[in-house]
C-alpha cells in the first residue's frame, strides 16, 4: 500500500514540473536588453541584461506581471 505522504509528494512533484515546462514554454522577449528599467530608470544588472530583451528591472517585472494576472 501506498503511503498518502509518497502520494501527495509525487502530487506535488508533478505539479511543480508542469508549472515549470509552462513557464519555460511562454514566448520570451529577443534582442538587446535595455542598460535601465523602462518604470524607475534603476540600472538593470548586467546578469539580467545578458538574457536578452529585459526591460526592467526585477522588482518592477514582478509588479507588472502581478499587475497583468489580475
Amino acid at each position: 500500500m501506498t503511503c498518502p505522504f509518497d502520494r501527495a509528494q509525487a502530487l506535488e512533484q508533478r505539479q511543480r514540473d508542469q508549472a515549470i515546462a509552462a513557464q519555460l514554454a511562454r514566448p520570451r522577449s529577443t534582442g538587446p536588453s535595455l542598460t535601465h528599467c523602462q518604470d524607475c530608470d534603476r540600472e538593470i544588472p548586467a546578469a539580467r541584461q545578458a538574457l536578452g530583451g529585459m526591460t526592467r528591472c526585477v522588482p518592477c517585472q514582478t509588479t507588472f506581471e502581478k499587475g497583468a494576472h489580475r
